[in-house]
This record gives C-alpha cells, sequence and structure tokens, in this order.
C-alpha cells in the first residue's frame, strides 16, 4: 500500500471534478496505513448496454489508480437495480429491462474490464445478492430513512414534479438502494460521474443511518464524445467503443481536436501529468506536431484493449492510408449478384452495412461523402463499373465490388 499520502492524493485528485470530502479522505488514508488496511472503493455500473465505450472508463480508470495505490476496488453490477432503471437525468420514467438481458448485459462487463483493471486486484459483486434476501419490512424500514422532500432536492425529479410530468415512487427507490450497496458493502470510497453526485450523497446519509462511517464521494468529469461537445453517447454517434475494431478505435482517435486530445490525455492515458505536461510544451514549442502526440494517444488505447501488434497495425494502416493516400489492407468485400449493367449504390452501402438506411446514403451522396476509386459520386444510380471497384464513405469506411 502507497504510504507517501500527498502522492496518494495527487493521483485521486487527478482528473477528478469533487472529492467530499478532501479531509475525510487524508483521514481515511491515513486509518489504511495505520491499520494496515486497504480501503474499499467501489463504482456501481447498472447493466443497461451490452459494451463499454470510453466514456464508462474514466471511472475505470480512476479505480485501477486506487489499485495502483494497493486498495480493494469493488465493481458493483447492478443486476438488480438494472431491474428499475437509473432515473437520473430522464426527463421520463426509463423502462426497465428483463432479467436476461441484465444477465447477458453483465456477462459482457465482466469480460470487458480486465483490459483496465488488475483481475487479481478486483472484487466482482452483483447487488442482487443482498437485495434479493431483504424482506418487505426491510425495504420500508430503507424507505423510512430518506423523506419525500429531499428526493425532490434531485434536480431531474424537481423538473419534472414542477412540470407535472409523472414520477414513479419505484424511482425514488433506486437512490436508496444504490445507498444500501454501500452499507452491504461496507464501502469507504464511492466513484461515480458528476451526474451521480445525488445517489452518492444518498449513500453517506444511509450509512450514517446504519451506524457506519459515511464513504467518502469522489465525482468525476462526463466525458466529451468525439465532437468535443456533448457527453460521449452511442446515442450521438460520437463514442469510442472499447470492443471496435482496432483501425475504426484509432481512426476515431486521430478526428478528435487538438485541445480534446489532452481532456482525454488526462483522463484514460496512464502517462504521468508530468509526462503530458512535456508534451503540451513540445508541441508549443514546434518540436513535435500535434498530430503525432494525437497518434501517441491512439496506439495507447488500441494497444489497451487490442494489444499492441494490432495497434501497431491500426497505426500502419492510417499512415498508409491518411499520409500516403493508400487503401487498407482489409476492405471488406460486397458481391454483386447478376449481370446488371447499373447498380443503385444507396441499396449496396446499406446491404454491405456501410449505412443504416438507404436515406442516410443518398444524403452522404448529396454531401460529397461518398466516392468510387477515388472519385466523389453525385448520383445515386451508376452504370456497373465491375470487380475490383472501390467505394468510400466518409472517412474511414470502404467496400470493395467483387
Amino acid at each position: 500500500m502507497e504510504r507517501d499520502i500527498e502522492k496518494s492524493l495527487d493521483l485521486i485528485k487527478r482528473g477528478a471534478v469533487e472529492i467530499i470530502s478532501e479531509d475525510e479522505l487524508r483521514g481515511k488514508l491515513e486509518k489504511a496505513i495505520k491499520e494496515d488496511r486497504p480501503l474499499r472503493v467501489k463504482a456501481g455500473f447498472d447493466p443497461t448496454a451490452p459494451d463499454l465505450h470510453l466514456g464508462h472508463t474514466v471511472l475505470i480508470q480512476k479505480m485501477r489508480h486506487f489499485q495502483e495505490l494497493g486498495h480493494q476496488v469493488i465493481f458493483l453490477i447492478g443486476d438488480f437495480t438494472g431491474l428499475i432503471g437509473d432515473p437520473t437525468g430522464k426527463s421520463e420514467t426509463r423502462p426497465p429491462l428483463t432479467p436476461e438481458q441484465v444477465q447477458e448485459n453483465a456477462a459482457t462487463y465482466k469480460e470487458q474490464i480486465f483490459k483496465i483493471l488488475d483481475q487479481e486486484k478486483t472484487e466482482i459483486a452483483f447487488n442482487s445478492k443482498w437485495m434479493n434476501k431483504m424482506a418487505s419490512i426491510d425495504m420500508i424500514r430503507l424507505c423510512a430513512k430518506y423523506t419525500v422532500a429531499r428526493m425532490l432536492e434531485r434536480e431531474d425529479f424537481k423538473q419534472r414534479f414542477q412540470q407535472q410530468r409523472p414520477i414513479a415512487i419505484h424511482e425514488f427507490i433506486y437512490p436508496l438502494i444504490q445507498g444500501y450497496d454501500s452499507v452491504a458493502l461496507e464501502a469507504d470510497i464511492e466513484l461515480g460521474g458528476t451526474d451521480q453526485k445525488f445517489n452518492l450523497l444518498v449513500g453517506r446519509h444511509i450509512q450514517k443511518e446504519y451506524g457506519q462511517e459515511p464513504q467518502v464521494v469522489v465525482t468525476m468529469p462526463l466525458l466529451e464524445g468525439l465532437d468535443g461537445v456533448n457527453k460521449m453517447s452511442k446515442s450521438l454517434g460520437n463514442y469510442v467503443g472499447i470492443t471496435e475494431d482496432p483501425h475504426s478505435m484509432f481512426g476515431k482517435l486521430m478526428s478528435i481536436s487538438d485541445e480534446l486530445m489532452f481532456r482525454y490525455y488526462e483522463l484514460l492515458s496512464s502517462r504521468s501529468l508530468e509526462e503530458i505536461e512535456v508534451l503540451k510544451n513540445q508541441i508549443e514549442q514546434g518540436k513535435v506536431h500535434p498530430k503525432e502526440v494525437k497518434a501517441q494517444l491512439a496506439f495507447e488505447l488500441v494497444a489497451r484493449f487490442h494489444g499492441e501488434e494490432k495497434a501497431k497495425k491500426a497505426r500502419q494502416q492510417f499512415d498508409a492510408q491518411f499520409s500516403r493516400g493508400e487503401l487498407p489492407e482489409d476492405i471488406p468485400e460486397f458481391h454483386l449478384k447478376g449481370s446488371s449493367h447499373s447498380i443503385f449504390v444507396p441499396k449496396i452501402l446499406k446491404e454491405a452495412g456501410l449505412v443504416k438506411s438507404t436515406s442516410e446514403a443518398r444524403r452522404l451522396i448529396k454531401q460529397g461523402a461518398v466516392s468510387l476509386d477515388g472519385t466523389k459520386l453525385k448520383v445515386e444510380e451508376i452504370d456497373n463499373p465491375g470487380p475490383g471497384a472501390v467505394f468510400k464513405v466518409g472517412k474511414r469506411r470502404y467496400l470493395k465490388l467483387v
């Protein structure tokens, strides 16, 4: 266990938005050293989607920091709360998942998190373990430890109440169960995004109600997506999935702005803040091009999730494709059926999976984002170009006709 308090605090505070409270955290670290007992650090994830993206890994990277300091991290999968649906930030009641969906998504999470966390130093917990055992009277007692007035202080609940939009009773129960998870796990510290602050503070309150020392809360920022504006989200299409193929992941990371690049460095990279500052200075002094620094970040993240060999290949493909104008080696192929003299491009792009719909393909053609053998298409129907012709959609999507 790291015995230098200041060193521990510096790493814990890296990228964090707020610590409630730093004095309590210092006290817990001092007590941990004195008693030679690692702190129990909890972060909860509802298995609402089967795949994680880089935005999710901000919390996981912070958990890794605690592991490096010698503390015990608990990756809590909310298989019970997932059946409720976290109402945080929602303007309406979220539809609950089925037990089958929860279990399927949870299994996928377990496969993905050990790309970052040390498996031997990670405790995986499911909150169904204690919640399924909770009797009705115990749930009533839990609900009695918080008031409706306090619950309505939460911004999203307050807005829905004022706008006379429905709030289901079970949504009030969600923060209470999240708080009770901290009791069951005897958490010393809980990590969460800034949007989870209310729930994390409920955990402190519930722990005190059950006679435990309240957990320290560490909130982390919500990572901006590739657009640099909105939170990374699959629904907005501005995300980088950690199970995406290496070439796609590398290309997406190379598309971010220079400013956003250093935001990603701070929250996602394993490099020290001192190393990152050196990179900033080198760019300012003209000693290194921002593109090279961005490529180093892309390489690190691709290697983390796919291994160094695949990261090297992804960089080589990117350089060949964008620096020297060459095509990638593994272009997907599309088999033309029949011997038609003309082809309808939107239909081919949709069937090949390069676009979600023919209307999307038609829009991209109008925008000049679709080319055939290096020439931008201006029409949707063209003469059959024959085998070997290559379509390019956007910057990174290719298709070869065979």
